[in-house]
């Protein structure tokens, strides 16, 4: 019973805020939440000057929920889902090739760039890691968070093609970035020398590959069940089996079990709504997943800010942080622009697109739960009080200016 008062808690929370902002703040609801986690945060650590033993107490509570596994292995798979399901198809596929080549060059390059720039940062200011885990950090910190870009991206007024080509990207990146996680992860683990170079190779291809065709192959047994019936409860029934029974097995075979969510939402969203149910029933199904989708995220970024009373803070990890939000944005343009040119994709770009896809690839919630996961040999503590310093400024910089960056973008093409 732990468990459900202290997700009470952060539902109270959650429910408080969100009424006070759309009445009289009106800031983006993610950013709104985060900031309100954090104001909790701060007023339970001030009354901890006061009374020791109750802050002790919300630690000690907040100790209890594990946000690595509460996030990647259970509101991920939901939140996934929801996204993909919303996500339009057509649209999708005319930037088919952009997405896959930033979702899987674009990673690389800016797992090995970020890592290496870690690295040489962590030398000058002399607090100097192992190369294998700055490469750890690359990797955990170079996918944009797709919760975070959905949750943010959807109130800001950008054109619908720029919209579906970054939450698309962010989509599919996610995945990919977990696999070249866990891949360096167990060359941290085991060492280079224990690992081959097909293990990785087979990792990649099983994480991916399988994840990608066990989400099209459960999308398409819900599907074929879908398109008998003409009932919106048993269908949304249905759906929600494809994600618990879907992410589960995902994790049975070593998959990946957010391509798999992706994909899954993809095939449902698209084909089911419009060849497998009634009208009643895809207005039904949509806006559960909806409200799914909003209630998961408000909790997660209330989490989010509530997770500064456990994070070390120092201030050389505060200075650390700063500089790598720096090197991560402009990491973020370089592993955009290099495949744009070389490749010749940016020809079919609107003006703006790469400083917009740059500024709007936000950091999340997903690259603390993956800090969180690292041991404490891997400089565990450090890590994640950077990620965290990372994350929250992309989050609350980048995300209150996204839409204002896109409108001064927008004038100066109409000036043009």
């Amino acid at each position: 019973m732990e468990f459900f008062h202290i997700f009470s808690v952060i539902l109270v929370i959650s429910a408080i805020f969100a009424y006070i902002n759309q009445q009289y703040i009106r800031l983006p609801t993610a950013i709104a939440l985060l900031l309100a986690g954090l104001l909790v945060s701060v007023l339970v650590q001030v009354a901890g000057a006061v009374s020791p033993a109750f802050e002790v107490l919300v630690e000690a509570r907040l100790r209890e929920i594990d946000f690595s596994e509460v996030l990647l292995e259970f509101m991920l798979s939901f939140l996934l889902f929801a996204g993909a399901l919303h996500t339009d198809l057509e649209r999708l596929a005319k930037s088919k090739w952009s997405i896959m080549v930033f979702a899987t060059v674009g990673v690389a390059i800016s797992t090995a760039v970020t890592g290496t720039a870690f690295y040489f940062l962590l030398q000058a200011l002399g607090q100097p890691i192992d190369y294998i885990y700055c490469l750890l950090f690359g990797a955990l910190i170079s996918p944009t968070d797709p919760i975070a870009v959905l949750g943010i991206l959807k109130k800001a007024d950008i054109p619908k093609s720029l919209e579906v080509s970054i939450t698309g990207e962010s989509l599919f990146n996610d995945g990919v970035g977990v696999v070249v996680f866990i891949s360096l992860f167990q060359i941290a683990q085991r060492g280079m020398a224990n690992i081959e170079g097909s293990f990785i190779a087979e990792l990649f291809v099983l994480e991916v590959g399988g994840g990608i065709g066990l989400g099209l192959l459960i999308g398409y047994i819900a599907f074929f069940f879908m398109r008998r019936i003409d009932h919106y409860q048993t269908e949304v029934l249905i759906s929600l089996a494809v994600v618990t029974g879907g992410y589960s097995i995902a994790q049975l075979f070593h998959f990946s079990g957010p391509l798999a969510m992706v994909a899954a939402g993809l095939l449902i969203g698209n084909q089911g709504t419009k060849h497998a149910m009634s009208q009643q029933t895809a207005d039904y199904l949509t806006k559960f997943w909806e409200m799914v989708d909003e209630v998961f995220n408000a909790v997660l970024f209330v989490l989010i800010g509530l997770e500064l009373m456990l994070i070390p803070l120092r201030w050389e990890y505060a200075l650390v942080g700063l500089v790598t939000t720096v090197i991560v944005l402009v990491v973020r343009y370089i592993s955009l622009a290099i495949p744009s040119y070389t490749l010749q994709l940016h020809r079919t770009f609107t003006p703006g697109t790469l400083p917009i896809m740059t500024w709007g690839g936000l950091r999340g919630g997903i690259s603390i739960a993956l800090a969180l996961s690292l041991t404490p040999e891997m400089h565990r503590d450090m890590i994640v009080a950077i990620t965290y310093g990372v994350v929250l400024l992309s989050l609350v910089v980048q995300g209150l200016t996204i839409e204002p960056l896109i409108k001064r973008l927008s004038r100066d093409r109409v000036t043009v």
